[in-house]
């Protein structure tokens, strides 16, 4: 089986015909789709990490960091959606996930750890570099990162970590996702100062066990967090803080209900889908079926929907139903909110409305102004864990990349300052609005533009299309 070329660049500029900026689920699903495309080109993906696919949620080694969608909604495939399905039923035969043997449901119903989801897109990976050879195409693993980028009349060039250039006809800025526990902020409260790695088992390992933990944030990445205290042993108390306290809902397999959106057309505004959404949750409720399932159709008419809107009814949406969105929408695996509901059973569990203020790193303390109350107070643990999930403004990201294209004017924010601006094909508007010709997007980057840009279905959606469009411009 065919692998990418890893190197170190040499310090001459070197060529490429696609440059792909990060090597995560984004960077490596948009070069498997070059790769699968008709006539020779030079693909080079820029990637720290030593393996493709993975980047900052595929990464994960422990098996109770799972997907939070079964294996049939997350296929890599845009025109297959049983590829994950059958490529995981091919990989339990070989006896492959074991501990899936203890989960009575079909395969399709299985929610995998997402270090062997990682594993899922190398070899699909693997098999399009196959396809690619034959067509005269390559792919170099370039292990680096990319710290500038400048638009030229022949191309853009790119300028790494260690000071090796590379120019290429196209590049395309596939950066993923930046978690906010991993992530250095220029504004910054000092979270990520005192508080600890959700995902680092070893690291909270060297807490006692009985420690009093403290957990900044009440979504997804508290779930992980919560997982990860249990493979490191803990048994203490654990306090969770979030500005509205609300914890989100486990994902369950609902019966298919009827694609309400696509009957009326009519509905365009977060508050007109809100009220019908409400009404056909009830209407599922009086006839004994599971709320989610109305939910579940309203996904696919995400980026429609956001992208039609004013900004001023974006805003709307932000300020006063995104929590409830998120918690709804962004559901618990199974196996998350089990453990969720019985640390909360057994009193280990508290989940308070509050907002932090502050943080004392040197006494482990952070400050929090309690909902309904005017005047703030310390309250002092053991650990902290920030677990506020993504940083989408990049303009609070501080890292060297951001910060140049931000200086050079070849990025403007997204939408509310999510991500960055595109075109509708992808194409980033510089600092004028305008589209580059050179320089393009997928995935979160371009949150503010479809809103739901990190699923992966969305995100394989993107790939496919900017790889055609790459395929014939470049």
């Amino acid at each position: 089986m065919s692998e990418p070329q890893t190197g170190q660049a040499t310090p001459a500029i070197r060529e490429a015909d696609v440059l792909i900026v990060g090597g995560g689920l984004s960077g490596t699903l948009l070069a498997m789709q070059l790769l699968r495309l008709p006539g020779a080109r030079r693909i080079v993906l820029v990637e720290p990490r030593p393996e493709l696919g993975r980047g900052e949620a595929y990464s994960a080694t422990e098996l109770g960091h799972t997907l939070n969608g079964n294996a049939a909604r997350m296929s890599i495939e845009p025109d297959d959606a049983d590829d994950l399905t059958r490529w995981l039923q091919a990989h339990l035969d070989e006896g492959g996930w074991p501990e899936s043997g203890t989960q009575d449901v079909p395969v399709s119903e299985l929610f995998p750890p997402r270090g062997l989801f990682g594993l899922y897109t190398q070899q699909r990976l693997a098999q399009a570099l196959i396809i690619g050879q034959a067509n005269g195409s390559s792919l170099i693993h370039v292990r680096d990162e990319v710290i500038d980028l400048q638009t030229l009349q022949q191309g853009v060039r790119a300028t790494l970590k260690d000071g090796a250039q590379w120019q290429a006809a196209a590049a395309v800025l596939a950066t993923g996702m930046f978690p906010a526990a991993r992530t250095a902020q220029r504004e910054s409260s000092g979270l990520n100062a005192a508080a600890l790695d959700p995902w680092n088992v070893d690291a909270l390992r060297a807490l006692p066990t009985d420690a009093r933990v403290l957990i900044i944030g009440s979504g997804l990445t508290m779930v992980d967090a919560l997982e990860s205290l249990s493979q490191a042993g803990h048994r203490g108390p654990i306090e969770v803080y979030s500005r509205h306290g609300l914890l989100p809902h486990v994902r369950r397999q609902p019966p298919a209900w009827e694609d309400f959106l696509s009957l009326a057309p009519d509905l365009r505004s977060p508050l007109q889908l809100l009220r019908e959404l409400r009404r056909q949750c009830a209407l599922a409720l009086e006839q004994g079926i599971d709320w989610q399932a109305p939910l579940d159709t309203v996904r696919v008419h995400i980026a429609r929907l956001w992208s039609q809107a004013s900004d001023a009814q974006r805003r709307q949406f932000v300020r006063h139903v995104r929590p409830w969105w998120e918690s709804h929408h962004h559901r618990s695996p199974p196996q998350g909110n089990a453990l969720l509901e019985r640390l909360l059973k057994e009193g280990r569990l508290t989940v308070r409305a509050a907002s932090m203020q502050g943080v004392d790193s040197a006494g482990l303390r952070i400050r929090l102004r309690y909902r309904g109350q005017t005047e703030a107070v310390w309250v002092e643990g053991d650990g902290l864990i920030n677990s506020t999930g993504i940083e989408y403004d990049w303009r609070r990201v501080d890292k060297a990349l951001p910060r140049q294209l931000l200086q050079r004017g070849l990025i403007r924010p997204g939408n509310l300052g999510l991500g960055i601006a595109a075109d509708a094909g992808g194409a980033v508007l510089n600092a004028d609005g305008e589209p580059g010709q050179k320089l393009f997007a997928m995935g979160p980057p371009l949150r503010g533009m479809w809103w739901e840009s990190t699923a992966v279905t969305d995100v394989a959606l993107q790939a496919k299309a900017l790889a055609n469009r790459l395929a014939v411009e470049f």
